[in-house]
C-alpha cells in the first residue's frame, strides 16, 4: 500500500499543527520536539512557522535507538544529571520569550521495555523536577502548545502487526493520523472549529450543572471521584494570558477537569494499554482510599507504574478527569494504538499526578499550597490512564444528593 496525495496531506498536516494547533503569530518563538525520522514533517513545520512571521523556530531533535544506547549504558548518576545550562536554556525560553512548544511524538511504546524500570523512574523524576519551570508553565496555559504525532516505524509495527511490510504499517498509520485529526477535509480548520463546538457544548452543560461528585461503574470499576468547588471543564480549545487561542492535543474527543484529591473512593480498572517512559503498561488496577491510591498493580509493567505512582511527589493522587464517549471516532476505529494521545481520546481517563490549574475557577493565580486546599492535585507528573468502555455507566451527584445520568453504556446521556 502506498499513501495517496501523501505528500499534500502531510503538507496540510505541517500547516495544521502550526496555525491552529500552536497558532503562530508574527513575533513568536517556537520549539519543535521531534525524531529524525521525521526530518521532512519537520522541515514542512518550520517552513509553515516561519511562513507565519515567527521570528525563531528551534527544533529539538531526538533519536530512538540513541536514547536507548543511553539507557542502556549511561550510569544512572550521570543519565539523571541535568546540566545547569540546559535549565538555565529553558527557563528563558518560557519565562522571557513565552516559546510555543509543539510536541510531535513517533517513538515505539515498548523502546524501553528492557530497561531497568527504577532507571527509567530516575530519569524522568530528575527530568521533571528540572523542567519545572516548563511544565508550570504548560499546565497554567502560559504558554502555547501542542502535542501531535508522527508515524514512526516501531509504532506502526506495534498498531498495525498483520501487514506484511513497513512501509504499509507506516502508511496504515498516517492515514489514521490525517483522518483523526481532520486533514482530509477540505478545510481542516474549518473542520476543527466545527468539532470545537460540539465539545464546547458538552463542557458548557458540565460547567453549568457543577456536580459535588462522579459515580463510575464497569467490569472491575466501581469509584467515586469528588469534583472541587467551583471546577472548570474545558475542551478542545485553551487559550493563553494574550487570548491567543491553541489546541493542546491534536487528536482531541475529551471534555475534562480536576476531580478533588482529597474525596477519590474504590477501584478503578483500565481499558487500554499505557505506554509510558518507553515502557508498555497493561491491566492497571487502581484502588483508592481517603483520597489517595493505597495499592496499583498491572498485569504487565506493574513496576514501572508503581514506582511512577509511590516514587513521585504528589503521584497518590489524581489530576484529571476527562470523558470520552465510547462512540467517538477514535474508539469506533477498533485500534489500539499504544499511544496515550490516541488511546486517551477513546477512551474515558484519568490522570495520575498534578492538576492543571486552568481547571478552577482563579487556579492559575494560586499558589501550590491554595491548590491543595481547594481539592487540586500538584505534583511532578502528569499520566493519563485510560479506562472507558461500552460497559461503563457515569453519574453525577449534586450538592443535595439529587443522581443524575452522565453517560450509559459508554456514551453520553446528558
Amino acid at each position: 500500500m502506498v499513501l495517496s496525495d501523501f505528500e499534500r496531506n502531510l503538507q496540510k498536516y505541517a500547516k495544521l499543527l502550526v496555525s491552529k494547533g500552536i497558532n503562530v503569530q508574527p513575533g513568536d518563538w517556537v520549539k519543535v520536539y521531534i525524531t529524525t525520522d521525521q526530518a521532512k514533517l519537520a522541515r514542512l513545520v518550520v517552513k509553515e512557522a516561519y511562513a507565519l512571521g515567527a521570528e525563531k523556530v528551534i527544533v529539538d531533535w531526538s533519536d530512538d535507538e540513541i536514547t536507548k544506547q543511553h539507557y542502556l549504558n549511561q550510569p544512572e548518576e550521570v543519565l539523571t544529571h541535568i546540566p545547569d545550562y540546559k535549565i538555565a536554556e529553558t527557563e528563558d525560553h518560557v519565562l522571557n520569550h513565552k516559546v510555543s512548544r509543539l510536541s510531535i511524538l513517533s517513538s515505539d511504546p515498548g523502546l524501553l521495555d528492557e530497561i531497568d524500570p527504577h532507571k527509567v523512574a530516575a530519569y524522568q523524576n530528575a527530568a521533571s523536577k528540572a523542567f519545572k519551570a516548563q511544565r508550570v508553565a504548560t499546565q497554567n496555559d502560559d504558554i502555547k502548545w501542542t502535542v501531535a504525532a508522527a508515524a514512526g516505524a516501531g509504532w506502526a509495527a506495534k498498531v498495525f502487526p498483520d501487514l506484511k511490510t513497513e512501509e504499509e504499517q507506516v502508511d496504515a498509520l498516517w492515514d489514521q493520523i490525517f483522518k483523526t485529526c481532520r486533514v482530509y477535509a477540505d478545510d481542516p480548520v474549518a473542520a476543527w472549529e466545527e468539532h470545537k463546538k460540539i465539545l464546547n457544548e458538552k463542557a458548557a452543560k458540565l460547567n453549568e450543572i457543577q456536580f459535588d461528585a462522579l459515580h463510575y461503574t464497569a467490569p472491575g470499576t466501581d469509584l467515586t471521584l469528588g469534583l472541587p468547588k467551583n471546577h472548570i471543564w474545558a475542551s478542545a480549545g485553551s487559550f493563553n494570558p494574550k487570548g491567543e487561542e491553541f489546541i493542546a492535543n491534536m487528536p482531541t474527543e475529551e471534555v475534562f477537569t480536576a476531580p478533588d484529591t482529597h474525596r477519590m473512593e474504590g477501584v478503578v480498572r483500565s481499558t487500554k494499554p499505557l505506554s509510558y517512559a518507553g515502557t508498555l503498561i497493561e491491566g492497571i488496577v487502581v484502588h483508592f482510599k481517603d483520597g489517595k491510591i493505597v495499592d496499583i498493580s498491572a498485569e504487565r509493567g506493574g513496576e514501572a507504574i508503581k514506582k511512577l505512582v509511590f516514587e513521585n511527589e504528589g503521584a497518590t493522587g489524581l489530576g484529571e478527569v476527562a470523558l470520552v464517549p465510547d462512540p467517538s471516532p477514535i474508539s469506533q476505529s477498533g485500534i489500539t494504538f499504544f499511544n496515550t494521545l490516541f488511546d486517551e481520546n477513546a477512551s474515558n481517563h484519568l490522570a495520575i499526578g498534578a492538576a492543571y490549574p486552568t481547571t478552577i475557577e482563579g487556579g492559575t493565580k494560586m499558589s501550590e499550597e491554595e491548590l491543595l486546599k481547594h481539592g487540586m492535585n500538584v505534583s511532578n507528573v502528569h499520566v493519563d490512564f485510560m479506562i472507558g468502555s461500552a460497559e461503563m455507566n457515569i453519574d453525577g451527584i449534586k450538592q443535595d444528593g439529587t443522581v443524575v445520568p452522565v453517560f450509559r453504556n459508554g456514551d453520553w446521556a446528558i
